[in-house]
């Protein structure tokens, strides 16, 4: 039987709507998060819990980049696209010969200025493959699409000002024939945006804010309705006066879409600046999801997960679209880990939130009131420059999850999979002002672990809101997750071990050492050969550039000292970038 055909039938029987029924190319991986539904989901199932034991290494490439290697490659024709960090350098290999060389390689011209700006590290999420075009962003804000069989530059646009302080390390997402980007820097008080670029030519369409007057939010009277929020102007009235202008609300994580309802969802990141004394109100759209139409950028509804958000809750991860059974009823659902700690079920068509519980332990609310939408708060853990410095917030800032660690979802075992930290932290805001392209931020926020073991990978039930089981982990978990029809799931630690766990028990089947800390996500295909391979970026990095300290050998003056609460965590790993194949 063929691949396509097996694939098809595979949709069929687990009954999946056509969001998810895209698995017709399990062979490759053609977006980063494998379908428009965000599952992160392979049928491909050579590998299971009685193969994966025999997985060993069969190709290993340097991108000669120390940056974090956050995202994913791409398969498509039988060859891979790698994406590094700045410079952001994309390299297409041949899959099909011996030793997969190297077919081209392009290196973009790229704003070292660039390197200043970003908040987090350099790090790039990676690319999209559409209409035989590569196409993805570079940090200091241009989207470029690259002929994905000669390497050849076809448009580049800029999309964003470094002046303001806006990078763009967010992977492009691609809908017909728009191509959706949005930029980062919450933490510089920008104008947070999304953009709907032609696919064919690269030209501007469409320019939404999250934030401000319905005009610039594209909240059009009859077309956006939010399902508890009445009104119209609520992106410019919920913030004092004008502050909206600089309130941040960036986009720099990840996509889905439902090609029947026709919305694209996405979160909207921090409102700024972190002390929250300075913004009064719900702050909307800040820490929110969003659906729009793709073609126009039109606003439908939205939801805001922790108005007024006084702990940096950004929204910013994945929203995944599945079909469930909760509470007796089935709902065509969007489901979203949030960093406040709270796993959320929703109807993806009207934003109601049907089930919300804790997913890692919360103490800044007590649950989500299912009548309001609205976090029950612990007023004692409420922040701001009044309040001084308020201690023991769980979790902290980094998150439950983090938005750069995208979950998979199994339409076999109905579990979800996600990278989960056991930290809480302590939260001091100041008094602090605007200006273009500086920080804008006010606060001082040491981590503390809440247990020995600061992370864990989780199997999750959305349709109950329960853990089904977990994997402890000595460091907080930052990799994305990888599911399989084999009933195998795939993640990485911060201390350099790519793992394989069974999807129904959560037993640990296997483990390789891959060098560098994961922070990537893994991705299966389908080789010239037939055979089934897994990929992974080694490459430590993001946020743990900033706490690990003294792990860059190449430079003298790294000696930073590493955060109280992981001071080991650079003995296990140091920075570089591998790109990893595995194979049975």
């Amino acid at each position: 039987m063929s691949l396509h055909r097996s694939a098809l039938l595979l949709a069929l029987s687990l009954g999946t709507s056509s969001a998810l029924a895209q698995h017709a190319s399990d062979g490759e991986w053609t977006m980063p998060s494998k379908d428009y539904s965000a599952s992160r989901f392979s049928g491909l199932a050579q590998i299971t819990p009685a193969t994966v034991k025999s997985l060993h290494p069969v190709w290993t490439f340097s991108t000669g980049t120390l940056g974090g290697h956050e995202g994913q490659p791409l398969v498509v024709n039988n060859t891979m696209y790698v994406v590094t960090p700045y410079p952001n350098v994309l390299y297409a290999f041949d899959l099909t010969k011996d030793g997969y060389p190297l077919k081209w390689k392009y290196r973009p011209p790229v704003d070292p200025n660039s390197l200043g700006i970003a908040c987090c590290d350099a790090v790039n999420r990676g690319a999209v493959y559409a209409d035989g075009k590569i196409v993805y962003n570079l940090l200091d804000g241009h989207t470029v699409a690259i002929d994905a069989a000669t390497g050849k530059q076809l448009w580049m646009t800029k999309i964003a000002d470094l002046a303001q302080g806006e990078t763009t390390p967010m992977a492009p997402f691609i809908v017909k024939d728009r191509v959706l980007v949005g930029a980062s820097g919450g933490e510089f008080g920008i104008l947070g945006w999304v953009k709907g670029l032609d696919l064919a030519t690269g030209t501007i369409v469409w320019t939404a804010t999250n934030i401000g007057p319905d005009s610039l939010v594209l909240a059009k009277a009859g077309t956006f309705k939010a399902f508890y929020d009445k009104g119209a102007q609520l992106g410019q009235t919920t913030w004092p006066t004008d502050t909206w202008k600089h309130g941040g609300a960036p986009v720099w994580g990840w996509m889905s879409y439902d090609p029947e309802l026709d919305l694209v969802y996405y979160g909207v990141g921090n409102p700024g600046p972190y002390n929250a004394d300075q913004r009064m109100g719900d702050n909307k759209w800040t820490a929110s999801v969003l659906a729009r139409h793709p073609g126009d950028g039109s606003l439908v509804w939205a939801y805001q997960f922790t108005p007024h958000d006084s702990w940096d809750f950004d929204a910013a991860a994945e929203m995944v679209l599945v079909d469930l059974t909760v509470k007796g009823k089935a709902r065509k659902a969007l489901v979203h880990f949030d960093k406040n700690g709270f796993a959320y079920t929703m109807d993806r068509a009207t934003g109601e939130v049907i089930l919300a519980e804790p997913y890692v332990h919360v103490n800044w609310a007590s649950k989500i009131d299912l009548a309001t939408g609205r976090p029950v708060l612990n007023d004692a853990k409420a922040t701001g420059a009044s309040k001084g410095n308020v201690k023991d917030i769980c979790p902290t800032l980094e998150g439950g999850k983090s938005p750069a660690s995208p979950v998979a979802y199994s339409p076999v075992t109905k579990l979800f999979y996600a990278s989960t930290n056991s930290m809480c932290m302590d939260y001091a805001a100041v008094q602090t002002a605007h200006l273009a392209g500086t920080p804008f931020m006010g606060i001082n926020s040491p981590y503390h672990a809440t247990d020995p073991q600061m992370g864990a990978f989780i199997a999750w039930d959305a349709s109950t809101g329960k853990r089904a089981w977990e994997i402890k982990e000595k460091f907080p978990v930052w990799s994305g997750s990888l599911a399989t029809r084999g009933n195998v799931v795939f993640y990485g630690t911060l201390d350099g071990w790519f793992k394989a766990a069974n999807a129904t028990t959560g037993a640990v089947l296997w483990r390789f050492k891959v060098g560098s800390g994961v922070v990537g996500d893994p991705i299966t295909f389908i080789g010239a050969d037939g055979k089934q391979y897994v990929a992974i970026y080694a490459g430590i990095g993001g946020d743990w550039l900033l706490l690990s300290g003294d792990y860059r050998s190449d430079d003298p003056a790294d000696v930073r000292d590493p955060a109280d609460f992981a001071r080991d965590l650079a003995r296990h790993t140091s920075q570089g970038g591998i790109v990893w194949i595995f194979a049975l």
